[in-house]
């Protein structure tokens, strides 16, 4: 199994997730299935049956979580050079078309395309990392190949 790396940011999240759903929703669907199955008959019971499936529901996501934060290795972007495209830095490109674009190389559990959040395994992210400004880098997409060059690297959204 291969390090889950992460930014600071979406380490406090995960564990975040981890931590309230440990000691918040657990508790009180533990407590809301106490209270239906002692009303009797179980196999007719939706509030038991909903709250047993919940439960379940919420196990599978805490082995996950704690699964994804065994493996974990926390990059710090204010740590890290910009000489070069890396985890956690920011890269703002330009396409072939004239348009700009800011991405973030982050791990797979901060992925935000919305925010330029993008993971460093993916297609455009395994084409950045390593190069510098003024390389022009040549990626599939769906639509097809396209190039764009790297205008900047920096440790913060520019």
């Amino acid at each position: 199994m291969s390090k889950n790396y992460l930014t600071p940011e979406g380490f406090a999240r995960l564990r975040g997730e981890l931590l309230k759903l440990l000691n918040e929703e657990r508790p009180q669907i533990v407590a809301a299935v106490n209270v239906a199955a002692a009303m009797g008959d179980r196999s007719e019971n939706a509030e038991y049956i909903y709250g047993k499936r919940r439960l379940r529901e919420i196990d599978r996501r805490l082995r996950f979580l704690q699964k994804r934060l065994d493996d974990v290795e926390v990059v710090d972007p204010a740590k890290v050079a910009t000489d070069k495209v890396s985890f956690g830095t920011w890269v703002h490109v330009v396409d072939e078309e004239g348009e700009e674009s800011h991405y973030q190389l982050v791990g797979e559990d901060e992925i935000d395309p919305k925010a330029g959040r993008i993971t460093f395994s993916s297609p455009l992210g395994r084409a950045l990392l390593g190069k510098r400004v003024g390389d022009v880098v040549l990626f599939r997409r769906p639509k097809g190949d396209t190039e764009v060059e790297i205008l900047a690297i920096t440790r913060e959204r520019g």
